[in-house]
């Protein structure tokens, strides 16, 4: 992949991350109004979010490289 592509997929993942603060935040709202919030669902979003970051870093890597200085 190009810079251009990198940059692009980047803005993607770091928006679906944004999308899952948002996600999880209206999921535990939510189950505090019903009385239980489902763990299950809501440890899958947080691990899909870990992923996520994971795959951010890895592209941050690569477009801005460690300078030993």
């Amino acid at each position: 992949m190009n810079e251009q592509e990198l940059r692009k997929r980047l803005a993607l993942l770091r928006s679906e991350h944004r999308d899952l603060d948002v996600a999880i935040a209206a999921l535990i709202e939510a189950g505090e109004q019903r009385g239980f919030v489902d763990q299950l669902q809501l440890a899958r979003l947080k691990k899909r979010k870990l992923a996520l970051k994971d795959r951010i870093a890895i592209i941050e890597d690569t477009l801005l490289p460690d300078i030993i200085a």
